[in-house]
């Protein structure tokens, strides 16, 4: 299975008292989202199961992408590494998944799968990607590319 975890790109800060889920990319932001969704889609099958917070600097990230997304309201900030892989069916799912969400959850996952301590510093915009496999009857979790938007 693959597992691609997609951290929101840049937005904008939060003003005091305000709404954290409807805070939107900055125009940097709307531009890390499309440079990535860009080698996203010349990456991801068809088939891809692409998963998204309900936050709306989220939406605006993957939609670039052109394609269905669902919005799991567990993907919130503040969730937790084992809802987002149970959310994500890892490491069983059948096809791939893109989840398009927050730091720090989405390090932690990073770290939970590399087998690491505490979590990895994900920035914005950027996409890790993970495959499970079974290497001589040993489960195994491989990071098969980690991207930043300045590098696509």
């Amino acid at each position: 299975m693959d597992l691609i975890l997609w951290r929101h790109a840049e937005a904008e800060d939060e003003a005091p008292g305000g709404d954290d889920l409807q805070r939107a990319l900055t125009p940097r932001g709307e531009k890390q989202a499309a440079r990535v969704a860009a080698w996203l889609d010349r990456q991801l099958t068809d088939g891809v199961k692409i998963l998204c917070s309900p936050a709306l600097r989220c939406e605006q990230t993957v939609a670039p992408l052109g394609r269905k997304y669902k919005v799991h309201s567990e993907l919130a900030p503040g969730t937790s590494p084992k809802a987002i892989l149970e959310a994500a069916g890892w490491p069983d799912a059948k096809q791939p998944v893109l989840v398009v969400g927050h730091q720090p959850v989405l390090g932690e996952v990073a770290a939970l799968l590399l087998e690491a301590r505490g979590g990895f510093a994900i920035r914005k915009g950027a996409v890790w990607w993970f495959r499970s496999r079974d290497r001589g009857g040993e489960d195994q979790n491989v990071l098969v590319a980690a991207i930043s938007p300045d590098t696509v």
